[in-house]
């Protein structure tokens, strides 16, 4: 890989998630040469994913150069390679570009989709994880009214009109209201010849109601929200598969050729014989991010799971968490340089909220909860400010004041066909187009 071998400890980084990218702009790289790996050359902002996936926003505005974020920083290294392996008694990280010795490892991979075992579901139906992912769906959406405006077969076409997004946190409450402004606004007017009032968006959740994690009161707005959008909503509802055309639960078949997968997530770690994980596949650590029965190794961000008091399972996998374990870890490795003790990681909930569209939102902060228009605009206010780069930031707030004053979504591109039968995620090549 080209790494020099210096007279400074070196810490591997794997991952540059929320978590990853923060450890390694905290970090005091005078003190230690840092070696960060991944597999693209870019940090996504997640979050923002979905309105990747529905043509609100270009890739691009979401996505942003690692190189460009670290550019001067000393001993610092980027190398985009996938981790295949780790090997804790050589000390050794073995990726596709050979081995690299490590004195210290910090493991922030962060997590992927969890399909529970249902195998037809995770070959037909679509997750929306990557950049890739949401190019993808956003492909897809816009194929089924083409293919839909040239059939003849009136089931055919309905089937390709709907939409089942399985999961009702944050992430499927989103997409369903995005879906929703596209039947609104959008859809009608590029496809005049199509009955657009015969699209049905379903969501579709195990949980006795949407958003289980947040406040009653988020939950019940929420809901209200969705309906008042006519898209149906069906709680203490499990899937049990899918074969292309019908989705089929424990209470009712839906027929609908896309299946939009944002029902559960778990770790996405390096294979290692050695780490002790969870059910949902999360590295166990101590309050200090340190791996258990590991030693010099830590994780942080969705892989990593501290099981406390608070937080017996362990905090949430949200943004929030990953980046405040980075920072804290960072200040650990800075106070270890200095020959200070580390500080235990204790996390500050500063809130949760989702939005459901236009003038519609619900925030949860840890004293009061509030929705309706100044939860939209406290929403779009915060996710503006996690994004990395002001330019990013510029882009999608123009691109949010366009859409808003002419009802308009200007990315409704293919760029390449897509089909979920075809897709093996194991070639795919992470790209921004």
């Amino acid at each position: 890989m080209n790494i020099p071998n210096i007279d400074l400890p070196r810490i591997v980084v794997i991952g540059c998630g929320f978590a990853g990218l923060k450890f390694c702009k905290k970090a005091d790289s005078s003190k230690f040469q840092i070696v960060l790996l991944d597999k693209n050359n870019f940090h996504t902002f997640q979050p923002l994913l979905y309105q990747v996936a529905t043509s609100g926003l270009e890739a691009d505005s979401i996505v942003y150069p690692i190189r460009k974020i670290f550019k001067g920083k000393k001993n610092f290294y980027f190398r985009m390679t996938k981790t295949r392996k780790i090997d804790s008694g050589t000390k050794t990280v073995h990726t596709n570009l050979g081995p690299l010795e490590y004195d210290y490892l910090v493991v922030a991979t962060g997590a992927t989709t969890n399909f529970f075992g249902l195998k037809n579901i995770e070959k037909l139906a679509m997750p929306m994880k990557s950049i890739v992912e949401s190019l993808n769906l956003r492909s897809l959406i816009i194929q089924n009214f083409e293919e839909a405006l040239n059939t003849q077969d009136l089931d055919e076409r309905e089937r390709l009109m709907n939409f089942v997004i399985v999961g009702a946190g944050p992430t499927g409450i989103e997409l369903a209201g995005a879906l929703s402004e596209l039947r609104t606004h959008i859809l009608p007017k590029d496809y005049p010849d199509l009955d657009i009032r015969r699209m049905q968006i379903h969501i579709v959740e195990a949980a006795d109601r949407v958003l289980a994690a947040m406040s009653q009161f988020a939950s019940k707005k929420s809901e209200d929200y969705l309906k008042k959008r006519d898209i149906h909503v069906w709680t203490s509802t499990l899937v049990k598969d899918f074969d292309g055309d019908c989705v089929f639960t424990d209470k009712k078949n839906l027929y609908a050729k896309t299946v939009i997968w944002a029902a559960g997530i778990k770790g996405d770690s390096p294979i290692s014989p050695n780490f002790k994980r969870t059910r949902s596949e999360r590295i166990l650590v101590d309050e200090y991010n340190a791996i258990k029965g590991q030693e010099k190794i830590y994780a942080i961000g969705d892989i990593a799971q501290i099981e406390s008091k608070t937080y017996p399972k362990g905090n949430a996998m949200l943004a929030s968490v990953a980046e405040q374990q980075g920072k804290q870890l960072a200040k650990n490795f800075n106070r270890l340089a200095v020959k200070k003790e580390m500080k235990p990681f204790v996390y500050f909930d500063k809130g949760t909220m989702a939005t459901i569209g236009r003038n519609k939102a619900v925030v949860d902060l840890p004293k009061f909860s509030f929705g309706g228009i100044l939860g939209w605009f406290t929403w779009m206010f915060v996710h503006l400010m996690l994004l990395v780069d002001y330019r990013n930031r510029m882009i999608v707030f123009i691109n949010w004041v366009w859409s808003y004053i002419n009802y308009d979504r200007g990315t409704r591109l293919i760029i390449r066909r897509f089909s979920p039968k075809t897709y093996t995620p194991e070639t795919e090549v992470e790209e921004v187009d």
